[in-house]
């Protein structure tokens, strides 16, 4: 089983964004049980908050299921407990590494590596522009899933 953890500052734009596009397209191709999908915070600014209402709308669009979900901050347990977290934002990558005392087992990467734009997702925190925001997701976890296939992994 492959543990993943996705990862922003808050956990209620784009992180659980990621979480549940990536449960979405896992079983769309018929690999749930392969899988083991969550998300967190680098931060404690909203633990226990629910889905940002942005992303709601964009889950809600795509008939996600996302009602369960409230805000938990990254642990350093996290770091043994799943074999990749993956980072939003360089800030993100930093307080990552933080949090888990470093990376000496190379966990930890950044989603947009996994495109052929590497770079940040867009935080609509601030550019309040979900859709582009969902863009970066879908093809992060897209190319996420062809790196898993293409080394094996699933």
């Amino acid at each position: 089983m492959i543990k993943i953890l996705f990862i922003c500052h808050g956990n209620i734009c784009r992180s659980p964004m990621a979480e549940f596009i990536m449960k979405y397209l896992v079983d769309q191709r018929g690999l749930t049980n392969q899988f083991h999908i969550a998300s967190a915070s680098t931060s404690t600014e909203e633990i226990g908050s629910r889905v940002h209402h942005g992303t709601a709308a964009v889950l809600d669009r795509l008939g996600i299921d996302y009602s369960e979900k409230r805000a938990r901050q990254m642990t350093r347990k996290d770091y043994q407990d799943y074999d990749m977290l993956i980072g939003m934002d360089d800030w993100n990558m930093r307080n990552m590494n933080r949090i888990a005392g470093g990376d000496p087992e190379g966990k930890l990467y950044l989603l947009m590596d996994f495109t052929d734009r590497p770079g940040e997702v867009a935080d609509p925190w601030y550019t309040r522009n979900f859709e582009v925001t969902y863009r970066d997701v879908m093809d992060g976890c897209e190319g996420l899933l062809a790196y898993l296939e293409e080394n094996g992994m699933i």
